[in-house]
């Protein structure tokens, strides 16, 4: 059997081994590209003496590439029990190196996990994450009351659409709530994509790494859950004029977006994120004169 340069069998031959089988209902597609993985590794900054926080490592083949870049330890976060003999015998070839949880990361406290062992110190996130979650996942680290964060970088693989999503720009037709809540405190980046073929299975969509790195403050000031409502209102109805579409949010929308020195003819897609975070501040001002609020969507699929 042909080793990988780690001298680990192949990943395929490990998939097979352990009847590995990517299931659709975890949002699985696996990497075995020795090569793109250590690629992917690399492009998470320099490994030596890292800490790397990994979800859904699956049969592990981005989990060897950071140990053979030089992670000195990974935290790995495998929801599929499926998978955890093949991350074992990784964990047996980098003695302390690998440290497997059976969980599930969308209702993980990782400060606390981190706390439990003496991590004080931001850790780098690194993951091929499952489709299902990806999403998820990112909003709850981005929308963490304690800030800065647990990481001091993330580099994450997303279908490219959600990736442009991230990185948009006013104007632009993918700029929506993703995007204003990922560049009010962050600073995200594609760095390269990754052909579906590389992927087994196949998906059906071209795939982007992508690296973010927190802002040490917002990039304006805001209170998190009224900038969460304010672009709630306003892309829940993304093809309405402000003065529209914030009557949603409250009664006087003209009102608000007069306290914001906001275009009330504009539309969400036209704003920067300083001035939804300008909404954000107005709306904080209405609610503590009295103003009563109307409900809001909360999706950030818009």
């Amino acid at each position: 059997m042909r080793a990988d340069s780690d001298g680990l069998p192949p990943l395929r031959d490990v998939i097979a081994a352990h009847g590995l089988g990517a299931k659709k209902s975890l949002g699985q597609n696996f990497l075995l590209d020795f090569n793109l993985t250590r690629k992917i590794a690399r492009a998470a900054g320099p490994l030596d003496g890292t800490t790397i926080y990994e979800v859904g490592p699956g049969p592990g083949g981005l989990t060897r590439a950071l140990l053979a870049e030089g992670a000195k330890k990974i935290f790995a976060i495998e929801r599929d029990r499926r998978c955890l003999p093949a991350l074992e015998e990784i964990a047996l070839a980098y003695p302390g190196r690998l440290e497997i949880h059976a969980a599930d990361a969308l209702s993980l406290d990782e400060r606390n996990m981190l706390r439990e062992r003496s991590i004080s110190a931001p850790i780098r996130v690194a993951a091929n994450l499952p489709y299902n979650v990806a999403t998820a996942l990112l909003v709850k680290w981005l929308t963490a009351l304690a800030w800065p964060p647990f990481w001091e970088s993330l580099a994450l693989m997303f279908q490219r659409e959600v990736a442009r999503r991230l990185v948009a720009a006013p104007g632009s037709s993918d700029y929506g709530r993703l995007s204003v809540l990922t560049q009010w405190r962050s600073e995200p980046h594609i760095l390269f994509d990754v052909d579906r073929r590389a992927f087994t299975p196949s998906p059906r969509v071209t795939s982007s790494l992508v690296r973010i790195e927190p802002c040490a403050a917002p990039l304006s000031p805001a209170r998190l859950g009224d900038l969460e409502r304010v672009t709630a209102a306003c892309f829940g109805q993304r093809r309405k004029m402000l003065r529209h579409s914030l009557r949603t949010l409250v009664p006087d929308a003209d009102g608000l977006i007069r306290a914001a020195g906001t275009n009330p003819e504009a539309r969400p897609q036209d704003l920067s994120v300083e001035e939804f975070a300008a909404l954000a501040r107005a709306f904080r001002a209405m609610l503590e004169a009295g103003e009563s609020p109307c409900e809001s969507r909360d999706s950030y699929r818009n």
